[in-house]
């Protein structure tokens, strides 16, 4: 079977390039060659001759040999089939073992293939060195690839966190808008009902009034009635007879006119009492029950050890738990910061820090770095007064102690961008605490940091004026 392979591929291989035929054209002497072998040959000087039967070829153009390129074609095609089919790789042209590189190729070839005419010149090593070489750079280059794998894998991990956490995060926003329009609800019912009852109320009483002057008027008509029909019989009486009943009748004075029942107001509805500005003293009253928060807490800023209430107004510490490393979020210090930052205007907001034993409370630029251990300095880009275990400071290089007689409860921490002026108040006892002064130019975040106890750190609400 091998012998057949070989003379088969004796008689398909190029006298030229001593290759398999590629595009293979026919000579006038009946003879093959590859078309760019016959190129090639026509460009050498002097006549060129058949290198088969050494016939001078006058001609430059040779027709397409269809069927030997048919069956060459065929041939490389059964014996890549025949070495992918097998454990060892065959040349595809001498159906040789390959045991030398081309490097100028950059292909496995055969001993036969370094002596042909393609590979003339060509620079050649040992398969085996060359594959030690090409594993070691492969090597190299796996090292940095599986790296970024593990990149990769993490990255992803990370998202799938996250696309988790956005359906916790907006079922939870959506069961708190519920709850909150459910109260809404609750109070409008109450006020509609409230309204509607106060509508019937007078209805009630304007009915009962006009009920009564109806009966009034009633009995009056009757009387009245009572009184025409005897007249009417009086009347009947002639001569001395009827002067005699009127005479008696004027005598009596029993011919009495009654009062004129006349007009009366307030009998109809107060219909602008009840409708007039009706949905704005709704909303008055609604005002009354509503608190407004000048700053509302970020969950999405804030550590894994914090736990924030649903309302967004109280901080406390807590066991760490598993939320997206997402670049907002505050990963050295038991931080979070306001949802809306400021880079205009005057600004306050109210911390309840009762029976805490730490906390931190100021503004931080947007760009710090929240990753990081970043300072807790004004050149940090952080403006913050701090209490920890009794000893209260604003946080300046070096600090600044402050003088506190009486543990505050209420800080009031308020901001003039504009002047660039960032006070802190104790309004416990309606006392300044520390002023920071620093021209701003940028936007800055209120800052809380609430230690490692767990009583929460809360932002008061303050009175909505509707006026």
């Amino acid at each position: 079977m091998a012998g057949r392979s070989s003379l088969l591929e004796a008689e398909l291989t190029c006298p030229v390039c001593r290759d398999i035929y590629r595009d293979p054209v026919l000579l006038k002497c009946s003879h093959s060659l590859c078309g760019t072998c016959l190129q090639q040959c026509c460009r050498a000087n002097g006549p060129w001759k058949c290198p088969v039967c050494r016939r001078s070829c006058v001609s430059l153009s040779a027709p397409l040999n269809l069927a030997l390129k048919n069956t060459c074609e065929a041939f490389l095609q059964e014996r890549r089939q025949g070495a992918a089919a097998g454990t060892e790789f065959l040349c595809h042209l001498h159906n040789g073992k390959l045991k030398l590189f081309c490097l100028d190729d950059q292909t496995p070839v055969c001993l036969v293939c370094q002596t042909s005419k393609k590979h003339e010149n060509h620079k050649f090593r040992p398969v085996q060195e060359v594959t030690k070489e090409y594993k070691e750079e492969l090597r190299a280059a796996l090292k940095p690839l599986q790296t970024k794998l593990k990149v990769f894998n993490r990255v992803k991990q990370t998202w799938e966190q996250t696309a988790e956490h956005i359906k916790s995060q907006a079922k939870q926003t959506e069961k708190q808008i519920q709850s909150d329009f459910e109260m809404l609800h609750l109070f409008l019912r109450y006020e509609e009902d409230k309204r509607l009852a106060a509508l019937r109320a007078e209805e009630c009483d304007k009915t009962q009034m006009v009920k009564k002057k109806i009966e009034t008027l009633t009995l009056g008509i009757s009387n009245l009635l009572s009184k025409i029909r005897l007249i009417q019989q009086k009347l009947g009486a002639e001569g001395v007879s009827f002067l005699m009943v009127s005479i008696t009748y004027k005598s009596r004075k029993r011919l009495t006119i009654l009062e004129d029942p006349g007009k009366f107001s307030g009998a109809l509805i107060n219909v602008a009492q009840h409708l007039g500005n009706l949905k704005y003293r709704v909303w008055e009253s609604l005002a009354d029950d509503i608190e407004y928060t000048p700053v509302v807490l970020d969950p999405n800023t804030a550590c894994p050890h914090l736990s924030l209430t649903n309302n967004l107004t109280s901080v406390r510490y807590t066991t760490r738990r598993q939320l997206p490393d997402n670049p907002e979020r505050c990963g050295i210090y038991t931080c979070v910061l306001g949802s809306e930052g400021f880079c205009a205007g005057k600004h306050y907001w109210d911390v309840g820090v009762k029976g805490k034993t730490s906390w931190i409370l100021g503004v931080a630029k947007e760009s710090i770095d929240r990753k990081e251990e970043f300072s807790m300095i004004p050149a940090g880009g952080v403006w913050t007064v701090e209490q920890c275990y009794g000893s209260y400071r604003a946080n300046t290089l070096p600090a600044t102690p402050l003088r506190v007689r009486r543990k505050p409860e209420r800080i009031r921490v308020q901001l003039d961008w504009d002047r660039g002026e960032l006070s802190f108040s104790d309004l416990s006892h309606n006392t300044l605490l520390y002023t920071f002064k620093h021209r701003f130019t940028e936007k800055v975040f209120p800052i809380f940091c609430c230690g490692s106890d767990s009583i929460p750190l809360y932002i008061f609400s303050v009175k909505v004026n509707v006026k």
